[in-house]
């Protein structure tokens, strides 16, 4: 078997995407590395010195020789060990790769046993198997619940959340990595002698796992997660009614006027727009209000939305990573929540760094004239299924 896991290569390729910058010669640790086709496109393509580690001595003698062939000998190294307890100091790593592995010793074990390996600056890329449905069908749900129970995907993004993570993208994989994984395997097993000591039942699950994609592949599947150790220097929370005074402070400070705090005051005022749980603060060393970022109800073509704005840094905090912080945490709440979009009108230098692309690409337009490349949005669950049309904003925008 190539994998030992629903993926591809182009899957691998997008979670690398989404996990750079990583230094010219990333030091990478591939947990539950199988025969190791993860480390083998991460050292050719990454250029990375990747730590391959696995239990399973005959897949690590597979990759030793499939890299020493493909000339990678110096940049794979591979370790026979427990990924639930890996045998390196803390920040030894600018990656730690999991790719169709967590499951083996569970999501949350692997967020909180993992953390510590990475370097400043460095992401965890793990991939889940999770519902894709808010209420899976009973047979679909008793098969899982019965092997190793799902989440939905605003579910992980809360656990990545408590473990003391940001999300930097969410990928939803597609059926042909599915494909790639139980293509090969059914041929294995017709291929099977099913007389040999032990073969009955594990054909037998393995002929259920199968007939249970075919029949409710639609409400599971795989997700990737590239994530990083949130900033630690500050505590970034909800707004309270408490914070009011300072929050308009800030606003105004940043930009000069109070049109932006006047913004939220109105936007505070309309109950189909505000969320009270999506309006956040960070704070200053002294717990005074250092930034803020507010996302509110929006519709995309009549499908509920989210656009983020204002976001807003005092002056004496400004570039030094307070707005980005807090940015990426109110965008991490509304995904916990199980939201799937948000818009921003900005600056096409800045919001790309959150994973923001050209609305335009989705098929989403405003209803007033702006320049193409300064509408963006950000699909939160990694899903295909993006909302296209008119973005109707709330009625404080004027717009």
């Amino acid at each position: 078997m190539p994998r030992q896991g629903p993926g591809s290569d182009a899957t691998t390729r997008l979670l690398l995407a989404a996990a750079r910058p990583l230094p010219e010669r990333p030091r990478v640790l591939d947990l539950g590395c199988g025969p190791g086709r993860s480390a083998l496109l991460l050292a050719a393509e990454a250029g990375a010195r990747v730590t391959a580690v696995d239990l399973h001595r005959p897949f690590l003698d597979e990759l030793r020789r499939a890299a020493d062939a493909r000339g990678l000998g110096d940049a794979v190294t591979t370790l026979e060990a427990d990924m639930g307890a890996p045998p390196f100091p803390d920040g030894a790593f600018d990656a730690v790769w999991a790719e169709s592995s967590a499951y083996a010793i569970g999501f949350d074990r692997a967020l909180a046993g993992w953390r510590r390996l990475l370097a400043p600056g460095g992401s965890l890329v793990l991939t889940e198997c999770e519902w894709t449905v808010p209420e899976p069908s009973a047979p679909a749900r008793a098969f899982w619940d019965a092997h190793y129970p799902l989440r939905t995907t605003a579910a992980n993004c809360a656990a990545i959340s408590a473990a003391g993570y940001t999300v930097r993208a969410v990928h939803r994989q597609p059926e042909s990595d599915w494909d790639a994984y139980y293509g090969p395997l059914a041929a294995r097993a017709d291929a099977a002698d099913p007389g040999a000591p032990g073969m009955a039942g594990a054909l037998a699950a393995t002929r259920a796992e199968i007939a249970m994609r075919r029949d409710h592949g639609t409400e599971y599947g795989y997700t990737g997660y590239v994530c990083a150790p949130a900033d630690p220097r500050r505590r970034i929370r909800p707004e309270t009614a408490a914070d009011r005074a300072a929050v308009r402070a800030v606003k105004t400070a940043a930009f000069g006027t109070s049109a932006e705090a006047d913004l939220v005051d109105a936007l505070r005022e309309d109950p189909d727009a505000w969320l009270p749980e999506l309006s956040y603060v960070a704070e200053a060393a002294d717990g005074s209000v250092a930034a803020y970022a507010l996302l509110t109800r929006c519709r995309v073509g009549g499908v509920a939305a989210l656009a983020l704005a204002p976001v807003a840094t005092a002056p004496r905090f400004q570039r030094q990573g307070a707005g980005q912080a807090v940015v990426r945490a109110v965008l991490d709440a509304a995904r916990a929540r199980g939201e799937r979009l948000v818009v921003v009108l900005g600056h096409p230098e800045y919001y790309p760094r959150f994973g923001f692309e050209r609305a335009s690409a989705y098929g989403i337009r405003p209803s007033f004239a702006v320049p193409d490349e300064a509408l963006m949005a950000l699909v939160l669950d990694g899903s295909a299924e993006v909302p296209g049309g008119t973005i109707r904003y709330p009625a404080a925008f004027g717009v």
